[in-house]
């Protein structure tokens, strides 16, 4: 299966399982599921948000993929991915996993790269004041983590979530968004 470009531009129009490929050149909001008052705005190919608190939510569920993104966050920001989501209105770290980015989080057990309550990371990577390439893949109840470049979570186990849809977490500082492609395993 071809990799699913939701380049931010993330135009899910003719979306069969999400199998179709997107170039569009601007990032979409109309192609999400926004949950919260977090103030998104669309510039160009990515989306940024810097008030309120929220998510932008995939319209499919996911059980086996690859998900790459890029993520920019300010050094005080709260952000993240959270995958599987078993319920799209009410997103918690305890309803879906979330793949934290969050440099000073006040318990660093499960800072950036970390997977909360799940898996600590391995390595310390900070991920303020630049562009970020987080790289997810789940298949089965294994889960691994990549930031830019440096694998932070390897083969973490746990089967309580096995498919659902993935939320961009906006919960403090400024982050933004580019260049989301999903691939179904």
């Amino acid at each position: 299966m071809a990799p699913i470009v939701l380049s931010l531009a993330l135009v899910l129009s003719g979306l069969v399982g999400i199998a179709a490929q997107s170039q569009a050149t601007g990032f979409d909001l109309k192609a999400w599921n926004v949950v919260g008052d977090a103030n998104w705005t669309v510039m160009g190919d990515e989306v940024q948000a810097e008030k309120g608190s929220g998510f932008l939510v995939t319209p499919m569920a996911y059980g086996d993929f690859q998900m790459t993104v890029d993520i920019w966050v300010s050094d005080e920001a709260n952000s993240g991915v959270f995958i599987r989501c078993s319920d799209p209105k009410t997103i918690t770290a305890t309803n879906a996993y979330e793949v934290n980015v969050y440099d000073k989080r006040p318990d660093p057990a499960y800072r950036t790269g970390g997977i909360v309550n799940v898996a600590k990371p391995l390595a310390m990577v900070n991920a303020g004041g630049k562009w970020n390439t987080l790289e997810i893949t789940a298949k089965g109840p294994k889960m691994t983590v990549v930031l830019n470049g440096i694998t932070t979570v390897r083969d973490a186990e746990d089967a309580k979530f096995a498919r659902g849809p993935i939320a961009l977490q906006y919960g403090a500082g400024v982050v933004k968004f580019r260049n989301v492609r999903i691939r179904a395993l």
